[in-house]
């Protein structure tokens, strides 16, 4: 795990794939304990860090930390209020072409997500816009821009279309990739910054698991786009 941003109200790195967001009943190693132990100034009191958003277990990229209780409101805030921008790179089964939008509801029962039908009293809104950046006879890159951020909500929508992620063998992929990993990055997030009049781009590089997913197009295809959106 990288950092790709640190100061004295965020924590923002890039999350390799299998690892949890979190700690779990399992004891795995996750996301939250990681990076207390990066801020650990070496005594026994564990630094504060907040979480404010999740990545799946096997998709990957950046995820920002609240360093302190008042970061974590204003951080929290932006992501219910859907202030935050999170930009995706995703690629899937089959081909797709152009742009469009997906709307489903998703609930979640025992700790598992499934799409169910609008009146569902369960169910919930799931929103996102996706944008093809490169396509063959197999696979497709897609861009994704989520609107709303429920659980697997990517993984399902796009599984349910007869397009899983690639490598997403639970909800129905062909084959799976090695660092149980999916093709699923988040490389880009857009926050107001806690305490300073100012929106923070932070950019995630790939995992070298992706060296196995993308064609030289694909590759070339997620450049351009990340050319445009500089970092700030």
């Amino acid at each position: 795990m990288t950092i790709l941003y640190r100061d004295e109200c965020l924590l923002v790195v890039n999350k390799p794939p299998g690892l949890l967001s979190q700690p779990d009943h399992s004891g795995a190693p996750d996301v939250v304990s990681r990076g207390k132990e990066m801020l650990s100034d070496g005594t026994e009191e564990a630094p504060f860090l907040g979480l404010v958003h999740r990545l799946d277990r096997p998709a990957s990229g950046v995820m920002a930390l609240a360093r302190s209780s008042e970061a974590a409101r204003h951080l929290s805030r932006q992501f219910r209020e859907r202030v935050v921008e999170k930009r995706y790179v995703v690629v899937v089964e089959g081909t797709l072409n152009g742009i469009g939008s997906w709307v489903d509801y998703i609930a979640k029962s025992d700790r598992r997500a499934r799409l169910v039908d609008a009146d569902h009293p369960e169910g919930k809104r799931a929103e996102l816009d996706w944008q093809v950046l490169e396509s063959n006879s197999a696979r497709t890159l897609l861009q994704v821009m989520l609107q709303t951020g429920r659980s697997h909500q990517i993984r399902l929508q796009a599984a349910s279309r007869g397009h899983p992620v690639v490598g997403d063998d639970r909800y129905g992929a062909s084959a799976s990739l090695t660092d149980r990993a999916i093709a699923l990055h988040h490389v880009l997030l857009r926050a107001d910054h806690p305490a300073r009049p100012r929106r923070k781009t932070i950019r995630a590089p790939l995992p070298a698991c992706w060296s196995d997913v993308l064609t030289d197009a694909m590759d070339a295809a997620i450049y351009r786009m990340l050319d445009r959106e500089q970092p700030s």
